[in-house]
């Protein structure tokens, strides 16, 4: 990774870009190993994504060339995908969030995929086995934009068979909290 993507190891954040996915085209090397200390930095960088190299290094007893070093090289294999907020979605006008269940036709993954990365408020989207295929994971403002992604948007795809809408009520984020 190129070094300009960060800034001085010093006193910036750890926000390295990450390489494109997979389904992207690029080819990521094959996975190393990783020891305590890399997993150390990973549930800090969970926990701050925006933690500084430096205050990285002094939790995980290394030099901050170490630290920046291990960064990128995580960043590079592929084992960070990136760096993010977590988002409250009700407070971000998303109120509304459901589980929707999806059937779909045989072979059809990848198409079905492109357009559902298409919909308004998508935020996780898994291929999964079991009664249904596909599990899509949506916020949206109110029921009213969440009935139109349901019954207009997904049921526009040809490929979609049936669907099953579970509305979460109240929803909790079980990753490392800062």
């Amino acid at each position: 990774m190129a070094s300009e993507q960060m800034a001085d190891p010093a006193d910036s954040a750890a926000t390295p870009s990450a390489p494109a996915s997979p389904a992207g085209g690029a080819s990521l090397p094959p996975a190393r190993p990783l020891d305590a200390i890399d997993h150390d930095i990973l549930k800090m960088l969970q926990a701050d994504g925006r933690a500084s190299i430096r205050s990285v290094a002094e939790q995980v007893h290394v030099s901050r060339a170490n630290a920046y070093a291990r960064i990128n090289r995580l960043v590079e294999d592929g084992v960070i995908r990136g760096f993010g907020a977590r988002v409250d979605h009700e407070r971000a006008g998303q109120g509304t969030s459901a589980y929707i269940t999806l059937k779909i036709v045989q072979n059809s993954w990848r198409t079905v995929r492109e357009q559902l990365r298409q919909l308004p408020g998508a935020s996780h989207i898994a291929l999964v086995g079991g009664d249904f295929d596909v599990l899509l994971l949506v916020h949206t403002p109110d029921n009213r934009a969440l009935r139109e992604v349901v019954l207009t948007r997904l049921q526009a795809i040809p490929e979609v068979l049936s669907t099953r809408t579970l509305l979460v009520f109240e929803e909790e984020d079980l990753e490392p909290q800062g």
